[in-house]
């Protein structure tokens, strides 16, 4: 029986076991297979405060999850496989094992959908990326592609414009989704052009380990044309990693977890922080924000408890040592 787990090793979950375990909770954190969150794929990271000459994303995982472990957080790898959110105490099961906790931090994150292509993945952080405002920097007065045709795409393909010499935005249909303010600003911005019923086939180049170009296929005529640019940005939606708590907490008509005031979800003693319950942000910064946030609002609901539901550590310090500053 654990005070706190968590089930994400991003940059929300690693700061809410860096909290958790400075207020003395040792918190249990389950990273997954894939640890470090979407920074895993992001090659330098410069909007991140502290760091003057910007940092590479996995080195800034590692940094973190160093911070947390140095405070006595336990880690454990491998996925979890199902979830009971009946308790407390709330269950969660790996593989391998079972462990249960009075109070559990969600920080499972949202992926970002990609279009399946073994370029696009082994060129991602090096020219291709799935988060505008984390690159866009990169490419001064560069050409760059943008992939989509909703709301998300026509904002990153607006915000790139500031940054890019020219943007092509690379749609299947002849149409935008996009709601219809998004749509005038996008199609009004001169440095915005549009492939109209297309689809990108294929990312070059992988042999020199940067994007130089890309392949557009009309998916009416089936013609090719290669287009010269030296950024791709798939910006075709986020899908939140939430399959695990479907029917056990309240989920938004996208699949993320509704906040309920701070980090505090629809179930007592369950909290979320990071992507999994933010579709508006999606930076680092926000992220270790609401990891934080999650671990006090986690230790505030076990001094709720009745003394009989604490455990035995908590009850034997007496005041909280809850540290919210530093």
């Amino acid at each position: 029986m654990r005070d706190v787990m968590i089930i994400g090793s991003g940059p929300a979950g690693l700061t809410a076991a860096l909290y958790a375990a400075r207020a003395s909770l040792k918190p249990l954190l389950i990273e997954g297979l894939e640890t470090g969150g979407q920074l895993m794929l992001t090659t330098a990271v410069e909007n991140y405060p502290g760091f003057k000459d910007g940092i590479m994303g996995p080195e800034l995982m590692q940094a973190m999850r160093g911070q947390a472990e140095r405070f006595g957080t336990e880690f454990v790898s491998g996925d979890v496989t199902d979830v009971d959110l009946a308790g407390p105490p709330f269950t969660v099961k790996t593989s391998d094992a079972s462990y249960q906790a009075r109070a559990l931090i969600i920080a499972t994150g949202a992926s970002a959908r990609l279009l399946g292509l073994p370029s696009e993945r082994q060129l991602m952080g090096h020219g291709v990326s799935t988060c505008a405002t984390c690159d866009g920097y990169f490419f001064r007065e560069k050409p760059i592609a943008v992939v989509g045709g909703g709301d998300t795409a026509m904002e990153e393909a607006v915000f790139l414009t500031k940054f890019a010499s020219h943007v092509t935005v690379v749609h299947r249909r002849d149409q935008l989704r996009a709601s219809q303010i998004m749509q005038e600003k996008a199609l009004s911005n001169p440095k915005i052009s549009f492939e109209w019923n297309s689809v990108l086939d294929e990312v070059a180049d992988t042999a020199k380990g940067v994007v130089t170009g890309v392949t557009l296929r009309n998916v009416e005529t089936g013609q090719t044309k290669d287009l010269q640019v030296d950024g791709v940005f798939i910006a075709i939606g986020h899908d939140p990693n939430t399959k695990l708590f479907t029917e056990q907490i309240e989920l938004d008509s996208n699949g993320y977890i509704v906040p309920k005031g701070g980090a505090r979800t629809s179930v007592p003693g369950v909290f979320a922080a990071g992507d999994v319950q933010d579709h508006t942000y999606r930076q680092a910064i926000t992220a270790a924000g609401s990891g934080c946030m999650a671990a006090i609002d986690a230790e505030r609901y076990l001094e709720s408890l009745p003394v009989g539901e604490a455990t035995a550590q908590k009850v034997a310090e007496g005041p909280s040592t809850r540290v919210t500053q530093g």
